[in-house]
């Protein structure tokens, strides 16, 4: 049996009110690029062989990037993705920098949704290549995903199988690829589900829009979620605006979480949410094994059963 160990780290923040809102209270757009920051450098010991970050604008006009991704490795992998995307913010003036409507219009990573990730490995591969998060494209918003956890699946084989069989074609054999394409086909099953009972009442952006407002992450999870063996909070981001982190159902990976009327975070340790956001202990909450936090798009925060309870994981 493997050794449990506290490997890879996971942080996500989802600002819930405009970023002008947080230029006015806190003096700057930048305050969840700047609490991603502090909540991965204090779990830095989880995970020194590279770190990834992402961010994700909410309502981005067509023709606009709204996804973005740092990633590096080594053990000074933070300070050189938060130095890149510093570096990208020289392309702008001091008075564009301080304007939060410019800077959601045109900046990178001046969104809503922010994750991070610490990786420790533990399936032997190192590179670039395996530095969370992973990134699945499509030309919808919903069906775009951004994901990052920490795991370890026991039954990568029959994942891979199932995958196979529904008739698609992985590039890569990793836990981590595979978890995100099985998450993925799951949400391109939801946005399908969607899409067969509005189409004959509305069609183009109209469509769209509905879709990724009826995106039900909960459904999404609980078709993937059971076909994964093992300890792991899963953590993603969909190009629409869900933000959602699940945990398997015996708790063997930690996840802890934050809410209130301006921000919702998760980390993989409670003290690190403790200091980043000044919170007393008791207003730190564990997420409970076999649910999932979720928040939509629009803004809603709830906690869903995915798994049963006592779940026999093969760990």
């Amino acid at each position: 049996m493997e050794q449990l160990k506290h490997e890879c780290g996971v942080a996500m923040i989802r600002l819930l009110k405009p970023l002008d809102y947080y230029q006015n209270k806190y003096g700057t757009w930048m305050y969840g690029l700047n609490k991603l920051y502090l909540m991965m450098e204090k779990q830095h010991n989880r995970g020194q062989e590279g770190s990834g970050m992402a961010c994700v604008k909410l309502d981005t006009l067509p023709g606009n990037e709204y996804m973005f991704r740092e990633k590096a490795e080594g053990a000074n992998a933070i300070t050189e993705i938060f130095a890149s995307v510093h570096k990208g913010f020289r392309d702008f003036s001091p008075a564009q920098m301080d304007d939060a409507d410019f800077a959601k219009r045109k900046i990178p990573f001046a969104g809503e949704l922010y994750m991070g990730h610490l990786r420790y490995s533990t399936t032997g591969r190192s590179g670039l290549n395996y530095v969370h998060p992973f990134l699945r494209r499509n030309n919808w918003r919903s069906r775009n995903l951004l994901m990052c956890g920490n795991f370890n699946m026991t039954n990568v084989d029959d994942i891979f199988s199932s995958i196979v069989a529904s008739g698609q074609h992985p590039r890569f054999y990793s836990d981590t690829v595979l978890l995100l394409e099985q998450l993925g086909y799951a949400l391109d099953h939801e946005n399908h589900r969607i899409y067969r009972e509005l189409r004959d009442n509305m069609s183009g952006p109209e469509l769209s829009r509905a879709i990724e407002n009826a995106i039900d992450i909960p459904r999404v999870l609980r078709e993937a979620a059971p076909k994964g063996d093992g300890g792991y909070v899963i953590c993603g981001v969909t190009g629409s605006g869900d933000i959602f982190a699940m945990r398997d159902a015996n708790g063997i990976r930690p996840a802890f979480y934050y809410a209130d009327d301006e921000i919702v975070v998760l980390a993989s340790e409670r003290p690190v949410i403790q200091t980043v956001f000044n919170v007393k202990r008791v207003q730190v909450r564990e997420l409970d094994p076999g649910c999932a936090l979720v928040v939509n798009r629009a803004g809603n925060v709830t906690v869903d059963r995915i798994l049963p309870e006592g779940r026999n994981m093969r760990c």
